[in-house]
């Protein structure tokens, strides 16, 4: 651990884009193919999660059990459909990755949605604006596990102690903590642990970010 702001560890969906009302409503849909009904309960188990594990889900509530894999490729196709229009960033979004390409921090994504829809939402925001993108097929396991988080660090030659992660899910929270980063959230609810909480990226800027991985910000 150094003291330094290495780099800085962006989750896409509901961080940096807004995509999980998409990704909430591809779902849906695909579980009414399936006879499922989804309500506000379900949520937990396929927001933040990769496409496998909203998949495996769904397959193994669904009336008459269909293949895992025909499932997860119907919901990437679902909710390809939904983004293929283009993505909103969240407010603050692009001023911070353009101030950290400015203040030379590299910047890497790091999603547990697949490269197909990594590569589509990277229309809208700039795939410039990242030296490594790391996708769901880039891990052999993925959030809540740190392993995402791990290959981001090691392709940008870090320690993940030297970065900060910006996470809005439990999932990726957990992911992040996991790997050893320094962790800000932008759920905006209060998340225990060792978590720096925002409302907003546009609470968050380049000298805040410094001190959070200098230790000298205080968590909370």
């Amino acid at each position: 651990m150094s003291g330094e702001l290495g780099a800085v560890l962006f989750d896409m969906d509901g961080t940096l884009v807004d995509t999980e009302g998409m990704w909430w409503q591809a779902c849906v849909a695909v579980a009414a193919e399936l006879d499922l009904e989804l309500t506000a309960a379900d949520a937990g188990r396929v927001l933040g999660l990769p496409v496998e594990d909203a998949a495996v889900y769904l397959a193994r509530r669904a009336p008459a059990p269909p293949g895992v894999e025909r499932v997860g490729a119907r919901l990437t196709e679902a909710f390809a459909e939904w983004i293929s229009g283009g993505v909103t960033p969240l407010p603050g979004a692009i001023r911070l990755l353009d101030d950290l390409g400015a203040a030379g921090v590299p910047t890497a994504l790091v999603s547990a949605s697949p490269r197909l829809i990594v590569d589509m939402v990277l229309h809208s925001v700039g795939a410039e604006r990242f030296a490594l993108v790391v996708a769901a097929e880039d891990t052999a396991r993925g959030k809540p596990l740190p392993d995402p988080y791990l290959r981001a660090a090691s392709g940008l030659g870090l320690d993940p102690a030297d970065c900060v992660a910006v996470e809005d899910s439990p999932t990726g929270l957990a992911a992040a903590r996991a790997a050893g980063c320094r962790v800000v959230s932008v759920s905006g609810a209060p998340v225990a642990g060792d978590v720096l909480t925002v409302d907003s990226l546009e609470k968050v800027d380049v000298p805040l970010l410094r001190l959070l991985a200098s230790g000298k910000r205080s968590i909370g």
